[in-house]
């Protein structure tokens, strides 16, 4: 419990303690209203002057206003003990906002830990401590173990683990070793390593998250702005029907004092701020809950609209597979061996850095000596040729071979298909294929089991696509596509969408920018903060497991459900006592219950979001 909190809490027990010994004591007249007045003060002082603060800056019609009015009219009826039960529990109810406010914004404060303090950097042969912000790009800094990674950059000398949970979620560490890639906001686990700024702190993974969580809250979901514009008209509308109610029925029955009673219990139900406090802090407690988790929603609003998907789209490389091409296939020719087709095709592509002749290399497996290779000749398109151990060498595509006059032998190989020949024999192709993610096909299945369909946009061959699909159980697949043939896909499917349902594109943030801001909510594989998934996407899953777009999908529609229930909770119990006052059915112990007690339960609703798997 805040310090804040703390008075709060010792001021209500105070009142309280003193309104028991009153209403035991029982004085009347003057004497008793001076007796009920002392547990008043200290319970509601500070309302009575924000009520009187803000109407001198033109804002009249909030709770302040409403419950200085009521409880001012109370005391001036006589009705004492009513008049300090209402400000207490009034501020009971303030103290349960406060506290639920409170940790939300601890479980946001928790992600903000991650923004170092201080680098050491490397200046004339030492290392001092300055501000992250004061370190250029090119930089040598030192990092010890315990300490913040403060800026992103490549590792130079040793060797290490870094705890990424603040970024990722991800509890299991990462290893890092000379010339890896680290992102600031890590912590470094077990040894010490110097590091090659690549990037100055504003545009570092943690500014750039930091910025995103803090503006988060200024993108407020339709409900949130509801709920605001609601109590703009609800608020003045209450005070002016209260003010009727005290008016315009005595003017034919008479009965002034009960009219009035009738008009202050009006305004104390009316209170608005049950829905205003309670809606604002449920997506507020989303987007802390997801954060937690390694998911960085960038508003409410988006929020709201991961709740009604109904089609998520990915694309593949880089999201439903890992990008990395690897030898699948190895397929000789009759008379030839698998490690002499490899080794021809290794020697062929020595000097090649696409990642087909890279992924040939590891395959090989041993170090290619290009003193061997000579005369490299690379046709657009086709493929290239050398000359190697004095035979000519050719590796590429079906073109190629036939160019050589050979025929390559054909398969129903799903994958890119490289043929290999030797001083004109043909010896067999390789064919290399993308692997799937290992969290794809669980997350497929996540998304089916509520029942949402998939579909996936590839610019590759639609052998590929398909078997990709098939392997994870898509429901649509369309290959052949160009980045803007794929927003074009996007268009007709959103034109094919449910009225009030969203759909979702996921991507790698990086050649998907145009897709990602399309689509109803964009999700971008972080691969902890890439610069283009950052700014492109409404929702980073940082460290690019697809699982977790399920999770997101699930504190959404949980965070959508609980705004319905405070709100037609709210409404319906306000309503039905604005009507009990008005007909002079309810007391103002019961119209603290309307008030007080709704708030109370919708703020332990909302707070509902801050817990939980």
């Amino acid at each position: 419990m805040t310090r804040k909190e703390k008075k709060a809490l010792t001021r209500i027990l105070a009142a309280g303690a003193l309104l028991i010994a009153v209403s035991i004591w029982k004085p009347t007249g003057y004497i008793a209203l001076a007796a009920y007045l002392a547990p008043y003060a200290i319970v509601g002082w500070d309302v009575l002057w924000k009520a009187v603060r803000n109407i001198a800056h033109g804002q009249v019609f909030d709770e302040n206003f409403l419950m200085a009015l009521a409880t001012v009219g109370a005391l001036a009826l006589g009705e004492y003990a009513e008049a300090v039960g209402v400000m207490l529990f009034y501020q009971v109810g303030e103290l349960f906002q406060t506290h639920a406010v409170g940790k939300s914004r601890q479980s946001i404060a928790q992600l903000m830990d991650i923004r170092p303090d201080e680098a050491s950097v490397l200046r004339d042969g030492a290392y001092v401590t300055v501000d992250p912000e004061e370190v250029a790009v090119g930089d040598v800094i030192r990092i010890k173990p315990g300490e913040k990674v403060p800026l992103d950059g490549r590792v130079l000398t040793g060797a290490s683990t870094l705890d990424t949970a603040a970024l990722t979620g991800e509890s299991v560490p990462r290893s890092v070793g000379e010339g890896d890639e680290i992102v600031s906001g890590c912590v470094n686990l077990s040894g010490l390593i110097t590091v090659e700024v690549t990037k100055p702190f504003g545009e570092s993974t943690v500014s750039k998250i930091l910025e995103l969580v803090e503006n988060a809250a200024s993108k407020k979901a339709r409900a949130e702005n509801f709920i605001t514009r609601f109590a703009r008209v609800y608020t003045p509308a209450v005070v002016i029907g209260a003010a009727a109610l005290a008016v315009i029925p005595p003017l034919f029955v008479g009965g002034w004092a009960g009219w009035i009673r009738r008009a202050l219990i009006f305004l104390v139900i009316s209170c608005p701020c049950a829905l205003v406090i309670s809606i604002p802090l449920a997506f507020f407690g989303g987007i802390g809950g997801a954060s937690r988790r390694g998911i960085l929603v960038k508003g409410g609003n988006y929020l709201e609209q991961l709740a009604k998907v109904e089609t998520v789209v990915f694309d593949k490389t880089g999201t439903l597979t890992k990008g990395v091409f690897q030898v699948s296939e190895i397929r000789p020719a009759d008379g030839v061996t698998e490690g002499e087709l490899l080794e021809s095709a290794a020697l062929a592509e020595v000097y090649s850095d696409h990642p087909i002749a890279q992924s040939i290399r590891r395959a090989y497996g041993r170090e290619v000596d290009r003193d061997r290779v000579s005369d490299v000749k690379e046709t657009a398109g086709e493929g290239v040729t050398v000359a190697a151990d004095g035979q000519t060498l050719a590796a590429g595509n079906e073109k190629l071979m036939a160019a050589l006059g050979l025929t390559a032998q054909a398969g129903d190989d799903v994958g890119t298909v490289v043929h290999v020949a030797r001083a004109g024999r043909y010896l067999g192709r390789i064919v290399i294929s993308d692997q799937v993610k290992d969290s794809a096909p669980g997350a497929i299945a996540a998304l089916k089991e509520r029942g949402i369909r998939t579909v996936m946009l590839t610019g590759d061959g639609k052998a590929v696509g398909e078997a990709v699909a098939a392997k994870l159980g898509l429901d649509e697949v369309h290959a052949q596509l160009l980045p803007g043939d794929k927003v074009d896909r996007v268009e007709a499917l959103l034109a094919k969408k449910s009225p009030k349902a969203a759909l979702a594109y996921v991507g790698d943030g990086v050649n998907d920018a145009p897709v990602l801001s399309r689509a109803d909510v964009g999700v971008a594989m972080g691969a902890m903060g890439s610069d283009a998934a950052l700014e492109a996407a409404d929702v980073v899953l940082m460290d690019d497991d697809l699982m977790k777009l399920a999770a997101a999908m699930d504190v959404a529609k949980k965070c959508s459900r609980i705004v319905v229930e405070n709100i037609v909770f709210a409404l319906g119990v306000k309503g039905l006592f604005l009507i009990l006052g008005a007909l002079g059915l309810a007391n103002m112990w019961e119209a603290v219950f309307a008030d007080v007690g709704v708030a109370v339960i919708a703020i332990l609703n909302s707070g509902r979001m801050l817990r939980g798997r």
